[in-house]
This record gives C-alpha cells, structure tokens and sequence, in this order.
C-alpha cells in the first residue's frame, strides 16, 4: 500500500513541479510583470521606503486585524522557514551553484506575483462573524470571479487544509527535533540513537507553545511573528555575513560560478551536472517554495491588515519575496560556497550541509546557534500555517471549527517529533503544488482588477513626491 502511494505521488509531484507548472508559475509572473509595466523593478525604491517606513509606525489597529507590518511578518514567519536552509541546499547540490542565479529570477518575477495576490486579497476579503478581516485566494475567486470558477476556491481551500498538517507542522517540529539533537550531540550531552525520550518532550512542549499561540486568536499570532520574525532574521543574517566576510577572498570567484554556472552547470561541477534545465528547474522550484509566490498562502495572512489601501499592502508582498529569497536564500548559497564545505553534487543535501558551511568557518561551538536559528525558522512557520489552516478550513464549514482545528493542529506537533515522516515530505510537497493551480488561474483572470487598482493607487496617493 505504501508502495503504491509513494508511486502515485512520486508521478503527481513530478508533473507538478515539473515544466508544465515552471511555465505556468513564471508565465504568471511574466505576464503580471508586463501588464504592471514591471512594477517591482521600477518602483523598488519608492516601495522599499513605503514597507520599510512603516514597520515602526505605531497607531491603534482595529478588534479583529493587524497592523500592515504585523500580517507581512505574519507572512514572512511561514515563507521563511526551513526551506531558506534545507532547500537552497538541495537546490545547490542537484542544480549546482548555477540554480542560485534562476532562483534570483523567478524571485524577481514572483515579487510581481505576490503583490497581485496580497493586494487582491485585501481587495476582495470579508469580515467573519468574529469580527475578524479573512481573505486569501479562496475569497478573491468567490467575490472577483462568476460562480462557474467558484469550485477552484473549493479547491484552493481543499488542499489548503490537508496541506497545513505536513508542510506547517509536521515536517518543521521533525526540523526542530534534529537540530536540536546535532547540537545535544555536539555537546556531548545526548549519544547517538538516544533521541527518543528527547523528541517526545519536544513535541509536547512545540503543541503546547503553538496552542497557546493560535488560540490566542489573531491578535496573538501577530503580536507573536512581529517579535520573532526579526529577531531569528538578525541571528541568521549576523551569522551568515560573518561566514562571508571571513572567506571575502572567496566571493567573486562564488559569484562568478553562481553567473557561468547558470548556463554551463557542467563546467562548475566538474561534469557532474551537466543539465542547464536541472539547474534551472531546481532553482526556480527552490525558490518558489521558498517565497510561496503563486502559492496563494501569503495572502491570507496580508487580508487581515489594518489598511485600506490595497495596493498598499501589496508593496509588502514585494518586500516579502525581496527579503525572504533575494536576502535570506542569498545568504544561505554564500554560506554554502564561500566556506568551502564539501558540496555532494548531483546527490540530495538538506540542511547539514548548511549547517556544515557555518561549522567549517566557526567550529562545533555554532551548532547551539544553528539550532536556535532553525527552531526560530521552523516554530515561526508553525504559526503561519495555523492561520493559513483555519482561514481555509473556515472557508469549507464555518467558523465554529476553528478551536477544534487548532487543537488538531497543535497535536499534530507530537506526531511530527516521534514519528519517521519520510514519505509525509514528498506527499506534503505535492500538495503544496496542487494549490497553485487554482491560485494561479485567479490571477490570471483577475489581472484587469490588479491592473486597475495599481493605476488608482498611483494616479492619486501613489505619486513620488
């Protein structure tokens, strides 16, 4: 039976992630690009001062709402997870350095996508019977589209809520266990194969953290990600720019095997990838994972802003792709080839070999920082994809099931701690795929109204003074 599964999903994920879906999620991107006359290139610099010089405004937000800058990092703490470690490695290892150059790419056309999404999420969200602003992919194909597309929000929140459960939860607490665990060994503390007793408290203490967190209800969940999202973003960045300055020498041969690599892989890894379409498939793949950008998850958290300006809130979609791959991934590829770790290409590399970047420059002693960074990177994103959960589940039945769903949810924890997950990698994968397709037809159909509101926004408060 498991063998069948882990076929059947083997072939669906292959499709998904494969050329059908890289044309779908970079044409979207391109197209938005084109008809925004490629707003996130030309307006960069007004949109950085307009996101960055809010983050700390302070004023009074509405019962039920966050603050602009509380649902971006809301958003942020969901994107900006294991994959800024995990998958920059695997895209590196499979696709060679050339993939960081592709991963550049579809950031730069995802920045578009995201802002599309965010600002029609706002756009089209709707107040719940708790008072609380909801929208998301699911309410923008609902009140933007006829009722013959409404089976694709169905569909979005369908594979929303099984989604939640592995890449959210389970998958990220299992990260948590095993880099606390390298750390207990490194120490000294913990022998090899004496993790179980170990996980198990971790797990309970992750669920009880992460139900205290998420029943608290909106207002907690920001209060919680406008913390802890900057502060495990500081950690990361101190340590990864210290691994690039200590091997500065190193940078522009890094860069330059990043450049001809993008176009000849086999040249920089010895022959070993040869492919130009695997480096490019892995990086934008790796990328897209990353970001989320055409995913549609960002969004649900953008809707519960405080704002009425949906453009606005866009701008912060854009900072969102900006910081979590052109910052935090960048940061993560020059870990990995300024430090001269030995790089295992053609063969899959998770997050040891990132973590054997900041070992090779600073010694065993960093694990403890290592792991508090992934557990921050790994919890933050528990949290995103709660809300994420609950907003689709919401869509589905109705707002009575929500505390049950997050009891659920929290639970899920202990199982991700102590259980092998294995295939629950490549299933939650998949499913992650499957909610981009309903997302990206929406945003295709709705780009007149993306389109038209960018145009409002710039025609009247927009201007450039």
């Amino acid at each position: 039976m498991i063998e069948t599964i882990t076929k059947l999903n083997a072939a669906l994920s292959g499709f998904i992630w494969g050329v059908p879906a890289m044309i779908a999620l970079m044409g979207v991107g391109i197209y938005l690009s084109i008809r925004t006359g490629f707003l996130q290139i030309r307006k960069f610099g007004y949109i950085m001062k307009t996101t960055v010089g809010r983050i700390f405004r302070k004023r009074d937000i509405a019962d039920g709402a966050l603050s602009p800058f509380q649902a971006a990092t809301t958003a942020l703490a969901a994107t900006v997870g294991t994959g800024n470690i995990a998958g920059v490695a695997g895209a590196i290892s499979i696709g060679g350095p050339g993939s960081v150059f592709w991963m550049w790419i579809s950031a730069i056309l995802g920045m578009c996508t995201k802002f599309a999404e965010v600002t029609l999420a706002v756009y089209f969200r709707k107040t719940n019977k708790h008072g609380d602003l909801v929208g998301g992919p699911m309410y923008y194909i609902q009140n933007g589209l006829s009722k013959r597309w409404l089976f694709l929000a169905y569909l979005f929140a369908t594979f929303g809520t099984l989604t939640v459960f592995g890449t959210g939860n389970a998958t990220q607490v299992n990260t948590i266990t095993a880099a606390i665990n390298v750390a207990l060994e490194g120490y000294g503390i913990v022998k090899p194969g004496g993790h179980e007793m170990i996980n198990l408290v971790i797990g309970i203490i992750v669920t009880i953290l992460v139900g205290m967190v998420l029943l608290g209800g909106i207002k907690r969940i920001g209060s919680v990600t406008e913390k802890l999202v900057p502060f495990m973003a500081l950690i990361y960045v101190i340590l990864a720019l210290g691994v690039v300055i200590l091997n500065i020498n190193r940078v522009p041969e890094v860069f330059g095997s990043i450049i001809y690599g993008a176009f000849n892989p086999r040249a920089v890894t010895g022959g070993i990838i040869g492919s130009f379409f695997i480096s490019m498939k892995k990086g934008v793949s790796r990328g897209i994972f990353s970001n989320e950008a055409g995913l549609g998850t960002g969004p649900i958290a953008h809707a519960s802003a405080d704002t009425g300006k949906p453009v606005k809130q866009g701008f912060f979609g854009i900072f969102e792709v900006f910081a979590d791959t052109i910052v935090i991934c960048t940061l993560t590829a020059l870990v990995i080839l300024c430090s001269g770790v030995s790089i295992p290409f053609g063969s899959p590399a998770g997050a040891e070999l990132t973590i054997g970047g900041f070992i090779k420059t600073y010694g065993n002693g960093v694990s403890i920082f290592t792991a508090i960074a992934m557990c921050s990177f790994a919890f933050s994103t528990i949290i995103g994809w709660g809300l994420y959960g609950a907003r689709c589940i919401e869509f589905l039945l109705s707002e009575k099931v929500i505390k049950p769903f997050m009891v659920v949810y929290s639970l899920t924890a202990i199982v991700g701690a102590t259980m092998d997950l294995g295939l629950l990698w490549d299933i939650s994968e998949t499913f992650n795929g499957l909610m981009a397709i309903p997302n990206l037809i929406a945003l295709f159909l709705l780009s007149n109204v993306v389109v038209k509101l960018t145009k409002e926004y710039f025609e009247t408060e927009g201007k450039e003074k």
